[in-house]
């Protein structure tokens, strides 16, 4: 049973602003970037372009999440669950329901894909699967791999799992906060083939911290989730 959060409602309100100023900010600078002839920024699909975009949410969601901490006066060991016992067989649980769970996400992406297709509505791999794809350089595949299984689980689940979720069942909706809150999660990654896939992993996802109330639970399913999609994809890609 998930234990009640003390995060104040102007403070969420202002997180997640903050949040999407910046993100189009980012957006916007890469769009003028490339406008005004910045070699880096030539190809939306560049690598400058992957790192302006993942920084400016992902990377800056780090810092405002330290700052929201503080607000509240707690801890970033207590927000992520890490005191207490069992917390290796937290970590094996999460594991556990990742290799469940896997299967079934990868073969909802592949129907996705497939009535996508039948419809006629054109299938794009999301960004940072294409650069990933084509990438020659190590750096660049280092950077792709500790964003995907680190950098990225840590800011969303916070905000998704960490944040917007108890903050909204405990405003007395919990069925919008779990179903609502993993609507919006697949939405912003903004790939249709994917939508279903990822509305699907966040409802585990939030099981999972309901079951645990140790936030890094989910961190870890959703870490272990993009980094066995990476492994598929280095293995096709090679």
């Amino acid at each position: 049973m998930l234990s009640q959060k003390p995060w104040r409602a102007e403070a969420v309100i202002q997180l997640i602003a903050a949040l999407f100023v910046f993100l189009f900010f980012g957006v916007a600078a890469g769009e003028l970037l490339r406008q005004f002839g910045v070699p880096a920024f030539k190809s939306p699909d560049s690598f400058a372009n992957l790192l302006l975009g993942t920084l400016s949410f992902q990377g800056v969601a780090w810092i405002f999440l330290l700052i929201f901490l503080k607000f509240h006066d707690v801890g970033w060991r207590d927000a992520l669950g890490l005191r207490g016992p069992d917390f290796l067989k937290t970590l094996l649980f999460a594991a556990g329901l990742l290799l469940l769970i896997l299967p079934v996400v990868l073969g909802l992406e592949k129907v996705s894909v497939a009535a996508l297709e039948k419809i006629g509505w054109p299938v794009e791999d999301q960004r940072a699967v294409e650069v990933f794809a084509h990438a020659k350089s190590l750096w660049l595949r280092g950077y792709l791999a500790l964003f995907a299984v680190i950098i990225a689980p840590v800011a969303e689940e916070f905000i998704f799992r960490g944040i917007l979720y108890p903050f909204i069942k405990q405003l007395g909706w919990p069925k919008l906060a779990w179903l609502g809150v993993s609507f919006l999660f697949a939405l912003i990654h903004v790939n249709a083939p994917t939508f279903l896939p990822l509305f699907v992993l966040a409802l585990a996802l939030t099981w999972l911290y309901e079951r645990t109330d140790r936030l890094i639970a989910p961190i870890v399913a959703h870490g272990l989730f993009n980094g066995a999609n990476l492994i598929l994809l280095f293995a096709q890609a090679r």
